[in-house]
């Protein structure tokens, strides 16, 4: 099982496309820096088969003010799930 890492927002950048093809079946999906753009509005819809598997980092929420419009099936994350995440996967791939 993978961590995948994306810090690009899906509105500007193809990578996303690229994750949800390189992801495995138990592989999770984290959203921090811009990427957490992929946890609003229309963009989230581009992650909706990942229910369970999706989360997005609360502090780049909250310093882009988007806390509370996060979609209600992607988890948010504290530093400390984070790293609770991170020791639950065997590798973690960034993708930028």
């Amino acid at each position: 099982m993978l961590l995948h890492l994306l810090n690009r927002s899906p509105a500007s950048s193809g990578v996303a496309h690229d994750v949800l093809r390189a992801m495995g079946p138990d592989d999770r999906l984290l959203l921090i820096e811009s990427g957490v753009y992929g946890a609003v509005g229309p963009q989230a819809t581009l992650f909706s088969a990942l229910h369970g598997r999706c989360f997005a980092l609360a502090d780049d929420l909250a310093s882009r003010g988007l806390s509370e419009c996060c979609a209600d099936w992607i988890t948010v994350l504290d530093m400390q799930g984070f790293v609770m995440l991170t020791e639950e996967t065997q590798r973690t791939v960034s993708w930028f």
